[in-house]
């Protein structure tokens, strides 16, 4: 079992100078350009006394994530899921947060470093009134490190191939997924009336929106 930093060290080469030296301290034009192209991203963030951490899937249409011309902030608008609220009761007792942001058919992924503020001043919610949706609150990203990661993950994971696609149905639906875990008498919810049901709250999103 690995338990020493030597340990570690003495199974891996040491990095090579570039890939220590690509780490930026904001956010550069490629990374900006990176994160306009971006519909998704996952957030990363720990909560306090130990607690267990958390990863969050966000999504939107490209550039639903705002940069400023200095790459010194992003801002990620909170777009509304489940309430449970994970991230955001995280980052009130803990502010640091780590980013990978995904561009479908870039097989490199681009990791920001931070710490994190929650927004609800109409300064920040205002930036996205023309967006979907209106978010309650944003969460605005002081920049520490900011780098673009290699393809190789992606490479060996063919994810965006289409041949690399599972069919929705070789998995329940998560309705019923859910309903077994529980142990749930009602019947589920089926992956067409979920997907319909979540269709159509997203058109209200966008009619609002207009």
């Amino acid at each position: 079992m690995i338990s020493t930093l030597a340990q570690l060290r003495a199974l891996y080469a040491a990095p090579g100078e570039r890939a220590l030296r690509k780490q930026l301290g904001r956010l550069d034009v490629h990374a900006r350009r990176f994160i306009e192209l971006a519909p998704f991203c996952v957030i990363a963030s720990a909560g306090a006394n130990g607690a267990l951490l958390d990863v969050s899937p966000r999504g939107g249409t490209p550039g639903f994530v705002k940069t400023g011309d200095d790459g010194a902030t992003l801002l990620l608008p909170d777009s509304g899921g489940n309430n449970r609220l994970d991230t955001m009761e995280n980052l009130l007792v803990d502010p640091r947060i780590s980013l990978i942001f995904m561009v479908p058919g870039v097989d490199e992924t681009l990791r920001v470093n931070g710490t994190a503020q929650l927004r609800d001043e109409p300064a920040f919610t205002e930036v996205f009134v023309h967006e979907r949706q209106k978010p309650k609150l944003v969460i605005e990203v002081a920049v520490a490190e900011a780098y673009l990661h290699c393809a190789k993950a992606f490479m060996r994971s063919q994810l965006w191939l289409p041949e690399s696609r599972a069919a929705r149905d070789v998995l329940p639906s998560m309705n019923q997924m859910v309903h077994d875990q529980l142990g749930e008498a009602a019947p589920a919810e089926t992956q067409a009336q979920m997907t319909e049901r979540f269709r159509l709250q997203l058109a209200q999103e966008q009619s609002r929106a207009t």
